[in-house]
């Protein structure tokens, strides 16, 4: 969810805060989201469990005047499920990080990305989200900006950065790397 998090950072993306019966079973949104984004909107609902049902959110998003959104959820099949059917039925492109949320099995995440998908939503994990962001190393942000937020959000893919950048400076690089 942190990685999910910080992709508006990284793109300069506007960014629609909320939170479902913050001081029940929910609770509130982690500190280290909440420090990202101290200036965003944050929508307090007060237990509607689909967020588009509350009039707040539906304005503050309106507001970003938007018509592709991003979204992750606390769980797949209801925070992120309930939410992009409601915003696919109001005409908007969504994206879905299937990796910005989790359920209680993989049946259930199964279950809620099928439905998802079979309603035009677009399923990506964030590796793939940045990088439709991104389309292009050379682009601003592009290998500069991105590869230290891969190194700390998906240390996988920084080790291979780390590697091909080692690979360069001690000349390793293998025949075909050269032009990578």
């Amino acid at each position: 969810m942190l990685a999910h998090s910080a992709i508006a950072s990284l793109f300069s993306l506007p960014i629609v805060l909320t939170t479902s019966a913050e001081t029940g079973p929910n609770g509130p949104l982690p500190k280290e989201i909440l420090s990202m984004y101290p200036s965003a909107p944050l929508i307090r609902r007060n237990g509607e469990v689909d967020a588009w049902d509350n009039p707040s959110f539906r304005s503050a998003v309106r507001a970003q005047n938007k018509s592709q959104i991003i979204l992750g959820g606390i769980t797949t099949d209801v925070c992120t499920e309930f939410l992009a059917l409601s915003l696919r039925a109001e005409g908007y492109t969504v994206f879905a990080n299937t990796q910005a949320s989790g359920t209680f099995d993989g049946m259930l995440a199964g279950d809620a990305n099928r439905r998802m998908e079979g309603a035009g939503v677009v399923l990506q994990g964030t590796f793939a989200v940045v990088m439709d962001l991104m389309r292009d190393w050379r682009n601003v942000p592009g290998s500069r900006e991105v590869l230290p937020w891969l190194d700390r959000y998906l240390p996988a893919y920084g080790f291979v950065a780390r590697g091909h950048e080692k690979a360069v400076l001690n000349g390793t690089l293998v025949p075909g790397e050269e032009g990578l």
